[in-house]
Parts: structure tokens; sequence; C-alpha cells
């Protein structure tokens, strides 16, 4: 694997991710769990849809019947980057989320460990929380190193 992105020829660079859309079968309760369970920033409403602010992403909720069979392959999953999984996962926890799985190491790397643990929202859809924690026993993180 390399660290570049695109060859130098290239003109497309999807680098960056501006809106994720999701459907749900819901729009109210998914707006509830994601502005007031989640803390997510409602930013409007048009007719079906519902937006949200998510750092730098905008996170498109649509209302509309979604196929059995294209559960649970097929669908999307949004990993949420957090600064404390631990914390944000007793929070969730104490207020009723239901977890798939609590957090738990996925993978460790030269300069920090990633946690991640995974819920539901109201609808079924499968949702990420991922975590990097330095590893301050690593070089690189020691002071004057």
């Amino acid at each position: 694997m390399t660290n570049q992105s695109h060859t130098p020829q290239s003109v497309v660079h999807f680098e960056k991710i501006g809106q994720i859309a999701m459907t749900v079968e819901d729009l109210a309760r998914a707006k509830d769990f994601y502005q007031n369970t989640l803390g997510m920033r409602f930013l409007f409403d048009a007719g079906h849809l519902v937006f949200f602010q998510c750092g730098d992403i905008r996170l498109m909720v649509s209302e509309g019947k979604r196929a059995e069979s294209a559960r649970p392959h097929g669908d999307t999953v949004i990993y949420f980057k957090v600064e404390d999984l631990q914390a944000v996962y007793a929070d969730l926890a104490g207020r009723g989320v239901a977890f798939l799985e609590a957090p738990h190491l996925i993978a460790t790397m030269p300069d920090h460990d990633l946690w991640m643990a995974f819920l539901k929202d109201p609808d079924g859809n499968v949702l990420g929380v991922m975590c990097e924690v330095p590893r301050p026993d690593r070089p690189e993180f020691m002071p004057g190193a």
C-alpha cells in the first residue's frame, strides 16, 4: 500500500466526503435520535429530508421504505471519530442505546491504537464509533524525543 492517494495524471481526487445520505423508515424518529441522542447539529428540513452537520461532513437522512433483502448486506456503515470512546460508550449506553459490540481494540498501529464500537440507529443502520488512542509508550510521543 502506498501513501499516494492518486496518480499525478488523474483528474479525479475523491479525498474528502462532503455529504453522506442514508434512508430511514421513520424520519421523525431518526431526527430525534441523531439530534438528541447522538448530539448532531441539526441544519434544516427539506420535505422528506433532514440535514445534520457532523464536522466537515453533512449527513442527509431521507424517508423511504427500504427493501428487507438489502439488510444486512449492502448497507453503508458510517464511522464517527470521537476523542474518548469509553466515555461516549458509557453515555450512550446510559441513555438506552444498545451496542452491537462494546469498545474493543481493532489494530495496534506504530503510534496509536485503533478502537471501535458498533451500534444501530432506530432503523437498523449500523454506526461505527472509532477512536485513535495515542501510544505514549512510543518514542515519538516522548517529550524531547
